[in-house]
């Protein structure tokens, strides 16, 4: 049951923390202006504060979990003041949590002033999400190294969060982008064409920072032993990622040479509403798979390969 917990903690806060910076970064690099403003394209303020709050409270049950697993208690009421000062000041994973939680409020307060300075306010969030997204590393398989090593599988982790968080918020703002109320008019149409569009070049470094960082993370796991893949719980769920990660790639390359040339036909001609159904129906599927993903990384940062393979 504790694991249960603690896996659906991880991959609430993956999924969250993500779309906090994802959606941020995404107002900076596809939106111009006034199309920043909370409201004018996305609901950055309710989108943005809501993520961050939500953050907060996950990242409170999470560190509250931890303390009760390791300090051995039944409850969390059972849970003495000097367990969590000592969590919190003693430890790595404490620290981190102290980072994290200060970077997500400041994220709150920064966008709440959206409207007064869209720009900012979407730098601010972007960098305090991204400071968020990186603490995670802490509670993954990084740290469990020592020396040069350590730093090297932290980076690594990092830049692999940062690129996924990329992603899946923008898959997401797409997404919100597609719903049919959003669509009104031909401006919003020509938006969307033009974001789609933009998304280009940011989609392919994307995509191949997940690749470099993601082979990078294994050989830092588990090394060059990829008979892992097929004698470990921990290889079979990778495995399985992979296979996932393929598939959105295939709904990348669909949507970038196919859907996304047939909208920018189908303005021409005023036809679009077939192109714009085929988009949506696109990104929801690539999201669902995203949302898959996040909980396989989830239950895999539980996992310890090496015990696996010594056990055998």
């Amino acid at each position: 049951m504790d694991d249960s917990i603690y896996i659906s903690l991880r991959f609430a806060l993956y999924i969250d923390l993500m779309l906090l910076f994802g959606l941020a970064l995404f107002g900076l690099y596809s939106l111009k202006g006034k199309e920043r403003t909370d409201g004018a394209v996305l609901n950055f303020g309710s989108l943005l504060v809501g993520a961050a709050v939500i953050g907060i409270l996950l990242s409170m049950a999470a560190m509250l979990h931890m303390a009760k697993t390791m300090s051995g208690v039944s409850s969390v009421m059972e849970l003495h003041h000097h367990i969590l000062q000592m969590m919190l000041m003693d430890t790595d994973v404490g620290l981190t949590w102290m980072v994290r939680i200060a970077s997500l409020t400041v994220a709150i307060i920064a966008a709440l002033l959206n409207r007064r300075a869209p720009s900012t306010s979407l730098w601010l969030v972007t960098l305090c999400g991204a400071i968020a997204l990186a603490t995670l590393a802490w509670t993954g398989h990084g740290a469990m190294n020592e020396g040069s090593r350590r730093y090297l599988h932290f980076i690594s982790d990092i830049v692999h969060l940062l690129s996924a968080g990329s992603w899946l918020g923008a898959i997401a703002a797409f997404a919100l982008l597609l719903r049919t109320n959003n669509l009104a008019g031909e401006l919003q149409i020509h938006l969307l064409a033009r974001t789609l569009t933009g998304f280009e070049s940011a989609g392919a470094l994307i995509v191949a920072t997940l690749a470099i960082t993601g082979i990078a993370n294994y050989l830092l796991v588990v090394g060059p032993a990829f008979e892992t893949l097929t004698t470990s719980t921990y290889g079979a769920l990778l495995s399985l990622k992979v296979f996932l990660f393929a598939g959105m790639l295939m709904f990348a390359a669909v949507n970038r040479f196919h859907l996304s040339p047939l909208l920018q036909r189908s303005i021409k001609t005023g036809t679009h509403k077939i192109a714009i159904n085929a988009l949506r129906r696109s990104m929801i599927l690539e999201f669902s798979v995203a949302v898959v993903i996040m909980a396989l990384v989830a239950w895999l940062g539980t996992l310890s390969p090496e015990m696996e393979i010594s056990a055998q």
